[in-house]
Order: C-alpha cells, then structure tokens, then sequence
C-alpha cells in the first residue's frame, strides 16, 4: 500500500482549487462520538474529524469555505447499538491508517436485524445534517459511499433526495438481493417498478456516480451494478463509472478506499 504523503499530493491540490479552506495540519484526524434523535429515540454515531477543523467553524453556504463531508453506510456485519462497530469495517480502517483525510466523515449505526431503510435512513440523514451545521462543511460538497447492505442504502437515500449529493459511490451493493437469502434487502423506492434499473438510472442521472463491485462476488452478485451501468449509459447520464475488480469477491471496499484516483474524483465533484 502506498504511503499517505504522497498519495494525497494530487488531492491535496484538488481540494484547493474547488475552495477548500480546512486542510490537514500537523495534528491528527480523529473519530468522536456523537448522538441524535430521530423519531424519539437516541441513535449513537461517530464522526470522523480532519485535522484542523473544530466545530463552530462558520458554514460553507455553498460558497467553498467548509469542509466537504462524507456519509458512509455500513454492511450487514457492523449493525448493533454500540455506536462504534460500523467504524471497522470499510471506510473507517482506511482513515485509520491515512489520519491526513481531507473531509469529515459521517458514521451512523444500523440497528441489528435491520436495513438502510425507513427510520435509519432518516437517521442517517439526521447525523450528516448534525455533522454539517456542527463543524460548517460545504453544502455543496456532500458525498454518500456504502458497501454491500450500505451500497443498497446508497440508492434508497440518494433516490429520497436527488438532488442533494455532488457524488455517491456505491461499493458491492444491489437493488435485490436474492429473496430466498434476504427478502428485507431490497432499494425500495423502485421495488414495484416492471423496470427498476431505468428508474434509478432516470432519477439519478444528474447525479455523478462511481459504482464499484467483484466480479467473483458470491455475497452480492455483479449483475445488478451490470444492469445499472447500462441503464445509466443509456439516459446520456451525467457522470455514472462502473468498476469492476476482475479477481475481486465481496470484499470491494478496500480496494474501493484505497484508490486515490477515486478519491481525487470524488472531491472535483460539486452541486
């Protein structure tokens, strides 16, 4: 793996000409607990914070001057209540191991036996509307990446709201899962479509995303992120990629998280 200094000079860069004012220092990013409620109960969440940034910095307003922000949605294996597991898989061990990272980073927790949907996505959104007006990210630099259960909760929360995100990158996701294996897993806002591909790929194509996935996977199958991309290519969509590992299985994160070319895309993109 490469090293972190200078695998973020060509980020670094891009960061400034899109108006990033926090830029990492000497100190060190770090993860901080936070909590919200949503619908009377308390959810716990982590927050990711670069170096440099503290909360009260005045807001973005779209302008340039905040930080860009992150939401990251967990798999099926971080679920629980502790508040902290979701970091430990995915994004979460990747910003470990790179402290530098330029953005803020939101972490919510999907309670066990449930699925990015209904309240958690509410909650979910509750966190990053918390995280922004906390630390004053850009609003206009909001990104949303999930992996596998979380990939699924990347469509549902970014078809709530298509307009809201300058980018999402869904890592080894689906829009069913085999019914037989999961029958809750599903992108639920296009469930009861004749074509669900089309839907996602017409509401969304304004939206610049980056789709990742296994071509050996065997938890979550490639040919629904097949079938996406050729939706997509098929509405002259603004931005949509598709990249899939040729020996790659479940396991896309990693890969996905540890791709600087993806990263530099990701924060070029803005509402």
């Amino acid at each position: 793996m490469l090293r972190s200094i200078p695998r973020w000079l060509p980020l670094l860069a891009v960061l400034m000409m899109t108006g990033c004012a926090s830029m990492p220092d000497s100190a060190r990013g770090r993860f901080e607990g936070r909590a919200v409620k949503v619908d009377g109960e308390t959810a716990y969440y982590q927050v990711f914070i670069p170096a440099g940034v503290r909360a009260g910095q005045p807001a973005g307003a779209g302008n340039g001057s905040g930080v860009p922000v992150v939401l990251f949605l967990h798999g099926s294996g971080e679920r629980g209540g502790d508040g902290i597991k979701q970091t430990y898989s995915g994004l979460g061990p990747y910003l470990r191991e790179h402290p530098d990272f330029p953005a803020l980073v939101v972490f919510p927790q999907a309670p066990r036996h449930s699925e990015w949907s209904g309240r958690n996505n509410r909650m979910a959104v509750a966190a990053l509307d918390a995280t922004i007006a906390e630390f004053g990210a850009d609003p206009a630099r909001q990104y949303l990446t999930g992996m596998s259960m979380g990939g699924y909760g990347s469509w549902n929360i970014a078809l709530d709201d298509p307009h809201r995100f300058a980018a999402i990158v869904p890592v080894c996701g689906a829009v069913f899962a085999p019914r037989a294996k999961r029958p809750t897993l599903f992108v639920e806002q296009v469930a009861q479509e004749s074509d669900p591909y089309a839907v996602i790929a017409r509401r969304l194509r304004h939206t610049p995303i980056w789709i990742f996935h296994g071509a050996l996977d065997d938890v979550v199958p490639p040919d629904d992120d097949r079938r996406l991309h050729s939706a997509f290519q098929g509405t002259h969509a603004r931005d949509v990629r598709y990249t899939e590992y040729p020996e790659g299985n479940h396991n896309a994160w990693d890969a996905t998280y540890a791709d600087p070319a993806m990263w530099a895309w990701l924060f070029a993109q803005k509402r």
